[in-house]
């Protein structure tokens, strides 16, 4: 899945009940990581929830895998993978992560919180890309 079929299934979707739970089920499909996994080092700090992200650099793109404690932030995790995933590092900072968040109006529907804990996770990914890339 991408990022065209999650903006495409939102719209259809109309109420936002019905967005949630589609995040949720989004998370749900995020394999899980091992404890090894869950370290400090992967934990991304600013986030209410417990979440984590580890990545490799396979064939000069950013591979990231995550997860989180809570389910809605689960799949804000998975949606974040899929913007970002893939990747090489210097497309990873070229891309810009708020405005497709934007299309499908999650600022306008989530608490500040998790807002903040999108956009910690955003900068910990951006972060991750420029030291691929060496400009850390």
């Amino acid at each position: 899945m991408d990022m065209n079929e999650v903006i495409e299934t939102f719209e259809f979707l109309e109420d936002w009940e019905d967005r949630y739970k589609y995040i949720i089920d989004l998370g749900r499909d995020l394999p899980e990581l091992s404890d090894e996994e869950k370290t400090e080092e992967n934990r991304v700090h600013g986030c209410t929830s417990r979440v984590w992200l580890v990545h490799q650099l396979e064939d000069g793109k950013v591979i990231f895998r995550g997860e989180s404690d809570a389910h809605i932030v689960r799949g804000l995790v998975a949606l974040m993978l899929m913007i970002y995933s893939g990747k090489s590092p210097a497309e990873i900072i070229q891309t810009d992560a708020r405005a497709v968040l934007n299309q499908l109006g999650l600022e306008k529907h989530l608490s500040p919180m998790r807002t903040n804990g999108l956009f910690a996770m955003d900068e910990k990914i951006k972060s991750i890309a420029r030291a691929y890339a060496g400009l850390s």
